[in-house]
């Protein structure tokens, strides 16, 4: 998105309030009156009106859940599918609350949502090309507040969309990163902040997860991918054959942004990524179709495995793994390494999965890990004991439901999103700069600001926990500034 100078000039106050994390919502401030179709009622601030963008089983799962957290009403909702608005109304009316008004019939519809409706958040939970356009229409209308599920961007234009328009409008965008709010990683998060594992040296991460048969439709004999298709299938193997990089990097990055206070007293500096050669997928086709399939004539681009590494302004360093085409169990292979100590999760999540380990110098046993379990439910997190038994049932094992639970409460509350623009564009900018860095043989890569300076002063925010405040020591340049 590009902007004059006289537009520049313009903007230049409001931005500075989008930097600072601030909701500047009075979207006729730049020109953007809304035409709704219908009068404007009396609405009770405590219900959030949401429209949702895309109904497959993303965001039919979103609509679920956030029926489930409550304080909603389900005013819109949009998809190209009538299959999808049709399951997604039977989910609606299950609930008791009145049909929502559906857009279709158009890759477009959304755009008459977001500026026909009275929205005070929009859900998008589309295939990854449509992300930032979306986001960016419903900001531009007006609709202070935005969840774009993961990954936000795939190029380095669109996070500097998510960023510009955001600063522009004052209107907020958040990454729908769950991965943040998994119980073990929220636990984590009040270790590293009470310094028990001491100051943090090196984190690993990654997205570990056999995806052939979401690349492909898998059938008895047969597989299908593209446009004869369904779900993922139709698209997400496109992005195999043209791209190689880590093309989904926020499930693991996420958690470690937040450990490291990523944009706000810190932030990534350089990248290099290096992929190995592409063989799983091809050999996927060859284990389902006959010889003469047109499939083996499909050349995939993606390394099956891509490793990149990260080094932070604070003198950290991350490797993230993207690991999607060949077999192995699931894992997004958590390291977090300080001078005290450390926690590796290679699980799911489970607490008493045996790839849950943690060590702390002077209280485990020496040269022995723990079990993780014991000091996971010491540090259970404020959200997960508050809200952890209504979460039972919600997608991912309930942190779906902790993740919109916290989306809706800065809703409800006017306050700046928990994972803001800013890390949206971040996170999500690894997908684009490992690209870059594969294609050039490892070599570094900077990352852009897209802070603009403003890192060194934004403080943490996300998941504070009255009962594990962050130590005095760790927060001592925050407090002293």
């Amino acid at each position: 998105m590009k902007t004059n100078r006289r537009d520049f000039v313009k903007m230049g106050t409001v931005a500075g309030m989008g930097i600072a994390g601030m909701a500047f919502t009075n979207s006729e401030a730049f020109g953007q009156k809304k035409d709704k179709t219908k009068d404007s009622v009396k609405h009770d601030p405590n219900i959030v009106r949401v429209g949702f963008i895309g109904l497959g089983g993303r965001g039919s799962g979103h609509v679920h859940d956030s029926i489930t957290v409550g304080g909603i009403e389900v005013v819109a909702i949009c998809d190209i599918s009538q299959e999808a608005i049709d399951n997604v109304q039977k989910i609606i009316a299950k609930n008791g609350m009145k049909a929502a008004k559906a857009y279709t019939g158009s890759d477009h519809s959304y755009e008459e949502m977001v500026k026909n409706e009275e929205l005070d958040a929009v859900i998008i939970a589309t295939p990854w090309e449509w992300h930032v356009p979306m986001a960016v229409a419903s900001m531009k209308a007006g609709v202070p507040y935005t969840g774009v599920e993961v990954s936000a961007a795939n190029t380095l234009e669109e996070c500097w969309d998510l960023v510009n328009v955001h600063e522009q409008t004052g209107n907020q965008v958040m990454i729908l990163e769950n991965v943040c709010y998994r119980r073990d990683v929220m636990a984590i998060l009040n270790m590293v902040r009470t310094n028990q594992f001491g100051e943090l040296i090196h984190c690993r991460c990654g997205y570990e997860h056999d995806l052939r048969g979401v690349k492909f439709d898998v059938e008895t004999n047969n597989l299908k991918i593209g446009k004869e298709a369904h779900s993922e299938a139709q698209w997400r193997g496109l992005h195999a054959v043209k791209r190689n990089g880590d093309l989904y990097p926020t499930h693991g990055l996420g958690p470690i942004g937040v450990y490291l206070d990523i944009n706000r007293g810190n932030r990534f500096l350089t990248i290099s990524a290096m992929a190995t050669k592409a063989r799983g997928l091809s050999k996927f086709i060859d284990d389902h179709v006959a010889k003469d399939h047109p499939y083996h004539d499909i050349n995939f681009n993606l390394g099956d495995i891509v490793t990149s590494m990260i080094k932070c302004a604070n003198g950290e360093t991350i490797i993230v793994t993207h690991d999607t085409n060949l077999p192995r169990p699931y894992s997004l292979g958590f390291r977090v390494q300080g001078t005290n100590g450390l926690w590796k999760g290679e699980g799911g999540g489970d607490w008493q999965d045996a790839g849950e380990q943690i060590y702390v110098e002077g209280k485990s046993k020496p040269h022995v890990w723990d079990k993780a379990e014991d000091w996971l439910k010491k540090y259970d997190h404020q959200y997960w004991r508050e809200k952890g038994e209504k979460a039972t049932g919600a997608g991912h094992g309930g942190m779906d439901f902790i993740m919109l639970n916290d989306f809706y409460d800065a809703v409800r509350n006017k306050k700046p999103v928990p994972l803001d623009a800013y890390d949206a564009a971040a996170w999500s900018a690894v997908s684009a700069l490992s690209e870059m860095s594969v294609t050039r043989g490892g070599a570094l890569v900077d990352f852009p600001d897209f802070t603009r300076g403003q890192w060194i002063k934004r403080h943490p925010g996300f998941g504070k926990d009255s009962q594990f405040p962050t130590d005095p020591e760790r927060d001592f340049i925050n407090t002293l500034f």
